[in-house]
């Protein structure tokens, strides 16, 4: 097997060199979080490997016989290779030179120390190697997130660096909030709650751009495309309007597609009897609707593969036809 030059005494695989190459590269922040991310990981999947090994070869026969082995094998140098074996995918640089620089950590914790030290991610990552921080702080030294650990952004947003060495513990708050500690509302919400430690903000009305409660009465400014009307409340804007000055469809700003301005109003324009004909399908109708048209089969054609073909008379219908008397009430001979 080849290695990457200048790695000694730990061998990596040429096909990690990239990896290898790339860790300079990040700043010391990503470092951290990676370092962390990594550690978690490794824990994780020492979790999922006691999980699996739980009851491995055992499962029938002489009960008492597998009682007595089982419990030499839970804590058997065997049972910790074959977990070891399987932290690391072959491919992951990270994990697999964690694991080898701190395999007597691991072999320590799980021999002497897993009883008293339970949490192989809180003893192992946290507190022996401090990759990771507890939950709610962040950085080199474990600060306490904005607007403390027990709730970091008060709970309305994600702390940057939590629960790792890196971050600088400003928040990233919920769409909802805004502030430095997600406290305030955004636009287009408004406060139900507030006080130095909790924060509830909820959706205006529709309407609304910025509101004080929940109604159209309560919006300080109006949406594009509605308006305030005599009442104070935001109502929507004509159909014809693109923007408007008050209700109807004498206050549009400007008229919307479909429409023209006739008379000092936005009115429909009647496509169907437009000079130039807009449904040009053989056997199809026009049928205007408000600001458009429609394209319809004519009377007695029904739609097929984007032509209008006459509709097929059932046998029942072709019956009926040929049974019906000429005009002048007199049936055929």
């Amino acid at each position: 097997m080849r290695y990457c030059p200048g790695r000694a005494p730990l061998a990596v695989p040429l096909v990690l060199c990239a990896a290898v190459l790339l860790l300079p590269a990040l700043g010391a922040a990503e470092r951290r979080r990676l370092a962390c991310s990594t550690c978690r990981g490794i824990a994780d999947r020492f979790n999922q490997g006691l999980a699996d090994t739980a009851k491995k070869n055992f499962g029938g026969g002489n009960t008492a016989w597998e009682e007595k082995t089982l419990s030499k094998y839970e804590s058997s140098e065997i049972r910790l290779v074959e977990i070891i074996e399987n932290l690391c995918d072959s491919s992951n640089f990270e994990c697999n030179n964690m694991v080898e620089e701190h395999e007597e950590h691991i072999e320590k914790w799980w021999f002497k120390l897993k009883k008293k030290y339970p949490d192989l991610f809180k003893w192992f990552c946290i507190e022996m190697i401090e990759v990771c921080c507890p939950a709610g702080t962040y950085g080199p030294d474990c600060l306490a997130c904005r607007g403390g650990s027990e709730r970091p952004c008060h709970g309305n947003g994600r702390c940057d660096g939590d629960g790792t060495r890196g971050g600088d513990g400003s928040c990233s708050c919920n769409k909802e909030y805004t502030g430095d500690f997600c406290l305030d509302c955004s636009n287009g919400y408004y406060s139900t709650l507030k006080n130095e430690t909790h924060s509830v903000c909820t959706a205006c009305h529709a309407a609304c751009k910025t509101c004080t409660g929940s109604s159209n009465k309560d919006c300080q400014d109006c949406k594009e495309g509605w308006i305030k009307n005599e009442e104070a409340a935001c109502v929507v804007c004509d159909a014809s309007c693109v923007g408007c000055t008050g209700e109807g469809s004498d206050k549009c700003k400007v008229c919307a597609s479909g429409y023209i301005k006739e008379d000092e109003k936005c009115t429909d324009i009647d496509e169907c009897n437009l000079p130039e004909k807009v449904c040009i399908r053989e056997n199809e109708d026009c049928v205007n609707t408000r600001g458009s048209y429609k394209c319809v089969c004519s009377e007695g054609f029904e739609e097929k593969d984007g032509t209008c073909v006459q509709t097929v008379k059932t046998g029942e219908e072709i019956e009926t036809v040929a049974t019906e008397p000429s005009p002048g009430g007199h049936d055929d001979l």
